[in-house]
């Protein structure tokens, strides 16, 4: 099982499907701008990829500041609630294989799990 968590106007996205394609196994793409999987699942997925949910956010992301996420006080769940209502937030590509999952940023890091 393969499913990466893409944004198609990304270009690291789109390089880490293309390569994920290459390797002739399913893959399942989620375009999680428009199908945020469920709280737990994407907690989860952030914790197995051994980041904390502040590390999986885009700083970068004119919500970011609006939101004021920069305050270190904010929770993992506050952070969240950020994401869900601003799926834009999450970073990208996660990647999930049988091997473990993976922030794939840099590009670099997909070698890891496949």
């Amino acid at each position: 099982m393969i499913r990466i968590y893409h944004n198609p106007r990304c270009s690291t996205s789109r390089k880490a499907l293309e390569t994920l394609q290459a390797t002739g196994r399913p893959v399942e793409v989620v375009e999680y701008l428009h199908e945020l999987p469920p709280r737990a699942e994407l907690r989860d997925m952030i914790r197995a990829a051994g980041l904390s949910v502040r590390d999986a956010l885009r700083p970068k992301e004119p919500a970011y500041e609006s939101l004021g996420l920069a305050d270190t006080a904010l929770t993992d769940e506050q952070l969240l609630d950020a994401v869900e209502q601003h799926p834009v937030l999450l970073n990208r590509p996660f990647v999930v294989t049988d091997k473990g999952t993976r922030l794939c940023r840099p590009f670099e890091r997909i070698q890891e799990i496949l």
